[in-house]
């Protein structure tokens, strides 16, 4: 509604207060008409005409209609100049006080560019003193010192400039250069390399004896004031392995660790390895989770294979129960960088590893101590016991610097280098009773070796050969089977080293991956882990695909078939889990 205020009254209104109609009620149009009852409309038009009980002049109210949009007053002019009445409002009037306009006092609003506030804060904060920024013209001209400022002329700190002799008496002046004639002593010539004036000679402590310019004085009474911060070593560097046993007790009713082979829970452990038919496994029956990035190498308990050992990428290596309760047993932390390899000596109780950290560590699978660390400054990509039990104490290493390298670990030196590749070396296998051995390497080659005898006995290489990063040996120990980049597995012979070229499985997709190869118990099938998280299963006998299994969300990089089982494998991928499959 909006009020209208009239500035005085027409010769049309005097007729409309002699009527009565004071306030042109009725010439203003109806916008809306108003809802009013039948019955109270036969009522109005019977009643008398309203009249106003207030004297029109004198009015002291307005009276609207409830469908007026309009009020029309005419307020005196001695009304609108009347002093506010009532009491004060203590809390609507902010400007309580005329020289306060903020709680803490009185704020004046001045613009100012960055550049010119940080000049004048920088003046305040070095020189001690700024233009005052107040447009009072009773307020000083300077806030601060105004001795500083009159001595420097009221200029700011970026148009102070010393003078060439003031910088000339600031600058550091060195001793006298000395006499060219004199060797040593008071005086002998030092040239540029002068000490500077008023600068005492730094003084050195050589195992609690202070030597100065002079000689040598006697020990100091203090200890010197800086001492270097030494850094705190990484968890499983150098003399810093350690594990973590997750169980609640080592030994069960009988004083058993989890190193003896539980009979009681899995009867097949008592049957001859392969010796039982063995089937393609079709579903996932268990998940071991713990590693935090993906898996890179797992290897099962010799002979019983009732424990698996899996390195990974986040640095640590884990001990897994495989028949009883199926969790972890066991954490190493040894490596700072990726565990690239991991393998068990013949009887099990000790294990080495390597890792990304170019070191080599040698471990006590019960009690998770690291017994030994070997390293030459290079990657090691493999490490292999050798597998006589006579020569338990001897291992290989197959290098980043294209080198395998022979260690004994009673001595921890290196006893033979066997240097003929030109790549970096990815895979040692023994073959013909362990009296020779070949490797792989990323120069695309495969090179055999006779043990401790750096002489290469058979050297394989075609125009069309790929690098072959996983060999796996058959379990009849007369063929070799290779996973070539060119995605497909080519089989040798361990006797004379030649392809047989009636076998080779394709299929699968491995380009890029060094996948492992694996081998039923029996022989019958053989399986090859792919890039896009498969398992694949070829007839040994006939080269055909027979089944594909869908394990991972990533690539499958390494999987092993449980000796004593019939249909039991287990597969690690780069997602991060170990899975068992039957």
């Amino acid at each position: 509604m909006s009020l209208h205020v009239l500035d005085g009254y027409s010769s049309g209104e005097d007729e409309a207060v002699a009527k009565g109609d004071i306030f042109g009620i009725s010439h203003i149009p109806v916008t809306k008409k108003p809802r009013v009852e039948s019955s109270t409309l036969d009522v109005a038009a019977d009643a008398a005409p309203h009249v106003l009980s207030e004297d029109p002049l004198n009015q002291s109210s307005l009276i609207t209609r409830p469908t007026d949009t309009q009020m029309n007053v005419n307020i005196p002019y001695q009304d609108m100049l009347l002093p506010i009445q009532g009491p004060e409002n203590p809390f609507g009037n902010r400007n309580r006080f005329i020289n306060q306009n903020a709680l803490a006092g009185h704020v004046e609003e001045q613009a100012m560019t960055d550049h010119a506030f940080k000049t004048q804060h920088l003046t305040h904060a070095i020189l001690g003193y700024s233009v005052n920024p107040s447009v009072d013209p009773n307020a000083p001209t300077v806030l601060g010192s105004v001795e500083n400022a009159e001595a420097n002329n009221f200029a700011t700190i970026d148009h102070l400039q010393a003078t060439r002799s003031q910088k000339k008496e600031r600058k550091r002046k060195r001793n006298d250069k000395g006499d060219l004639e004199v060797v040593s002593g008071d005086g002998s010539y030092v040239g540029p390399w002068a000490a500077w004036k008023d600068e005492e000679p730094e003084s050195t402590f050589l195992s609690g004896v202070v030597a100065t310019e002079e000689g040598v004085e006697s020990e100091p009474d203090e200890e010197p004031a800086f001492t270097p911060k030494v850094a705190k070593p990484k968890k499983g560097s150098h003399g810093q392995e350690s594990s973590i046993f997750h169980g609640k007790s080592m030994t069960d009713y009988q004083g058993r660790t989890y190193m003896s082979p539980p009979v009681a829970e899995a009867p097949s452990l008592l049957r001859e390895s392969g010796s039982q038919e063995c089937f393609i496994p079709k579903v996932c029956i268990h998940t071991w989770t713990g590693h935090t990035q993906g898996v890179s190498v797992i290897r099962t308990f010799p002979e019983t294979g009732h424990l698996l050992l899996s390195g990974s990428m986040d640095t640590k290596i884990k001990l897994w129960d495989i028949y009883t309760h199926g969790n972890c047993v066991r954490t190493f932390h040894g490596h700072v960088k990726a565990v690239k390899d991991v393998t068990f000596s013949n009887d099990g109780r000790q294990f080495l590893s390597c890792a990304y950290d170019r070191t080599m560590k040698l471990w006590d699978t019960e009690t998770g101590q690291c017994i030994k660390r070997f390293g030459n400054g290079k990657i090691p990509y493999v490490v292999r016991f050798h597998p006589d039990q006579d020569k338990q104490h001897i291992f290989l290493a197959g290098m980043s610097d294209k080198k395998i390298v022979q260690y004994d670990m009673n001595s921890g030196e290196i006893t033979q280098t066997y240097d003929q590749h030109l790549g970096p070396v990815n895979t040692i296998t023994f073959v013909d009773e362990n009296r020779r051995f070949v490797t792989t390497s990323d120069d695309k080659t495969i090179r055999a070796w006779d043990f401790d005898i750096p002489v290469v006995i058979k050297y394989i290489a075609e125009p069309h050969m790929h690098s072959m990063p996983a060999v796996t040996l058959h379990p009849s120990k007369k063929h070799f089977a290779a996973q070539s980049l060119d995605n497909q597995i080519l089989i040798y012979s361990t006797d004379n080293f030649r392809q047989n070229r009636k076998k080779h499985f394709a299929g699968h997709s491995v380009a890029g991956y060094a996948a492992q190869v694996g081998f039923s118990p029996d022989g019958k099938w053989i399986s090859s882990g792919d890039s896009t998280g498969n398992v694949v299963f070829w007839d040994w006998k006939t080269g055909r695909i027979k089944s594909r299994l869908q394990a991972h969300s990533k690539v499958v990089i390494a999987h092993e078939w449980l000796p004593h089982e019939t249909s039991k494998v287990i597969t690690a991928s780069w997602d991060g889990l170990i899975k068992l499959w039957d």
